[in-house]
């Protein structure tokens, strides 16, 4: 089963959104991992706590650098991705499937308003960001 790239909203910092019924499945985009590079450690939230919009989330380390990640909307951690902790090189394999990082449940759908669609960041990155 191929992902369907249509349903796939973008941030400038690299994290993906994918629409799933209530809730909004987060993870980093295919972009982002090949920047990282191989990932070995992944410190994601545990369900339940609440974030605000662009709040530090996790961190993510890869051979080449430690980042953080930010929320790219307010909401609840409804899931954590325990498999993306215990076996960060998914995240490399197959980050919009299997490589997630959370679910996020009551979010703000006006949070979404800053995202592109996964053409639109295509060109962003191949253009220059920010």
């Amino acid at each position: 089963m191929t992902v369907d790239m249509s349903n796939i909203l973008c941030t400038k910092s690299h994290e993906y959104i994918i629409r799933e019924g209530d809730t909004l499945k987060i993870g980093l985009t295919d972009y982002a991992v090949e920047q990282l590079g191989d990932i070995v450690f992944a410190e994601l939230p545990e369900a339940g706590t609440t974030f605000e919009k662009g709040e530090v989330f996790g961190t993510i380390e890869s051979v080449k650098a430690a980042s953080e990640l930010y929320l790219p909307v307010s909401g609840k951690i409804a899931e954590v991705n325990e498999k993306a902790q215990e076996d960060p090189e998914i995240i490399n394999n197959d980050c919009f499937k299997e490589g997630w990082l959370v679910k996020v449940a009551d979010f703000k759908g006006e949070d979404l308003k800053d995202t592109m669609n996964y053409a639109e960041y295509k060109n962003f990155i191949e253009h220059g960001e920010g």
